[in-house]
């Protein structure tokens, strides 16, 4: 650590509205949707779409989702952010770190996050995002969002990311102690590992050396697929059901929350859901490890949607594990991978 001044940390997560208005969530969508990484297509093409067709019809729908999850404390995606922060803050040495953090899209903005790290003139700045598996659209945005801001600073302090944490022990182990609390009182007949989607083509745009089919190249997790969404997924599959001896053949893996008629990384979940109560299975837990922090994806979809959708096809039991959001472990993982990151040793 250097004597001169604090490291700077900067936790980033995807974003929500301010509020639950359709005004507050129809310009989130436009400011999430905007971004070039996220849609990845021609600027033009991306605003007429966002702009006259998904924002405008979107926005109430999405609205009366977020109301189901919103609290007295606001949105959960931020307060499981803050109160992680808060947490994280209780465990550094506050003389040689500072920390903040921010949303990718609304607020606290990153340009707000990285200026409160500017003004307490540290020398250089850990950022993570944090999305355990790598994607163009979520880790590299902020990657890319860091870098426009900080080009324009006079002075720039060393800037390093965590881009992945998929094969942390304690990342692992978070989740493990999450499930194995829900498996020590029922048993079930299938787990469901449901991940956010992502459209092929984003993933194939950056196949390393053209080794990436989208099928079974996933089942294996090495230097050449190291930043394969899809394979990440499957790896932190194999990783948690390693850890609570869950055998192969009783994890399923799938995929959420896909948009437009363009294909997206395969199996999909709602067409996985109806597979396997067809197959007369009955009792499902669910995990969403995409997410760290309990959201609209996993209390709204996975635990509302996706349950009602399976219990519908004749299924009798669905469960979901609650994500990380602030649980010990998964601070002290945070905290490990600062450590590292910054070359200090305790």
């Amino acid at each position: 650590m250097t004597k001169t001044g604090k490291t700077g940390i900067l936790l980033v997560n995807l974003g929500t509205p301010d509020s639950t208005s359709t005004g507050d969530v129809r310009k989130y969508l436009r400011e999430f949707l905007m971004d070039g990484r996220v849609i990845d297509i021609p600027y033009i093409n991306r605003w007429l779409l966002i702009n006259l067709i998904i924002a405008p019809f979107r926005a109430p729908k999405s609205a009366h989702e977020y109301r189901k999850l919103w609290t007295d404390r606001g949105s959960p995606l931020l307060f499981h952010t803050e109160d992680l922060r808060d947490k994280l803050i209780q465990k550094l040495d506050s003389k040689q770190y500072q920390v903040a953090i921010a949303m990718r899209y609304q607020s606290p903005s990153i340009e707000a996050g990285l200026e409160k790290l500017r003004k307490a003139h540290v020398t250089k700045i850990i950022v993570l995002p944090l999305f355990p598996q790598y994607a163009s659209a979520s880790t590299g945005s902020v990657q890319d969002k860091v870098m426009e801001i900080v080009r324009g600073w006079q002075i720039i302090p060393d800037i390093s990311f965590i881009s992945n944490f998929i094969e942390h022990p304690l990342f692992v182990e978070a989740w493990a102690e999450r499930g194995r609390a829900m498996l020590d009182i029922k048993a079930y007949d299938k787990i469901l590992f449901s991940y956010h989607g992502l459209p092929e083509r984003q993933i194939l745009k950056g196949s390393v050396d053209g080794y990436c089919q989208l099928g079974a190249c996933c089942n294996k997790y090495g230097a050449k697929n190291h930043y394969c969404y899809r394979a990440q997924c499957f790896q932190t599959t194999r990783l948690i059901c390693e850890k609570l001896g869950i055998p192969e053949d009783k994890a399923v893996n799938c995929f959420q929350s896909r948009l437009g008629k363009d294909p997206w990384v395969k199996p999909y979940t709602d067409e996985v859901i109806d597979e396997l109560a067809a197959q007369g299975v009955k009792k499902v837990l669910a995990f969403s490890p995409a997410f760290v922090a309990d959201c609209l994806e996993t209390t709204v979809e996975v635990a509302g949607e996706y349950r009602d959708k399976f219990l519908e096809a004749g299924g009798e039991e669905w469960d979901l594990v609650p994500s990380l959001n602030s649980e010990d472990t998964w601070v002290e993982c945070v905290k490990e991978m600062v450590l590292e990151h910054s070359g200090t040793i305790q």
